[in-house]
């Protein structure tokens, strides 16, 4: 494995302006709509602030490196040795539809980790642009990193 195919990635084109698409990775109070369920605060750049999953029991810092409102969003997650760089990229197609790509880097360990690793996060951020999606152009919660596994078969 190299470390140049070492990343995770997603995208997906979201039919609403640019501006709306960006805060709803920005403002946890549209995030928690489709994501992580809380937020201690929204992502300004330098800022550090603790993303939470209650249904897994789950939190991990964020820390945001860069920032440009509507165009780039670079956060670097996670502590110690296991910290990874996370990049979206928002692209204006027109006043209507925006397209999002998010780009998963750092993955450390074994080449099984490291697959493993590219794998869960190529598929969680899949779910969570879909999420995105149902809830910005249809205002529908699907409930969709929630339900990926249920309490009831325990941790994944």
């Amino acid at each position: 494995m190299t470390d140049t195919n070492n990343f995770a990635h997603a995208a997906m084109m979201i039919r609403k302006p640019v501006e709306q698409v960006f805060m709803a990775f920005t403002n946890p109070e549209i995030t928690t709509k489709f994501w992580f369920t809380k937020s201690s605060g929204m992502l300004e750049k330098g800022r550090t602030v603790d993303w939470t999953w209650e249904m897994y029991d789950h939190s991990i810092p964020v820390h945001v490196l860069k920032l440009v409102t509507n165009e780039l969003l670079i956060i670097e997650w996670g502590e110690g040795d296991k910290k990874q760089l996370v990049e979206w990229e928002f692209k204006a197609l027109d006043d209507y539809r925006t397209f999002v790509s998010i780009t998963n880097t750092g993955f450390k360990g074994s080449p099984d980790d490291i697959v493993s690793g590219i794998r869960d996060s190529t598929g969680g951020f899949s779910w969570v642009l879909a999420g995105l999606k149902a809830y910005l152009e249809h205002g529908i919660e699907l409930n969709l990193v929630a339900d990926r596994y249920p309490k009831e078969l325990g941790n994944h």
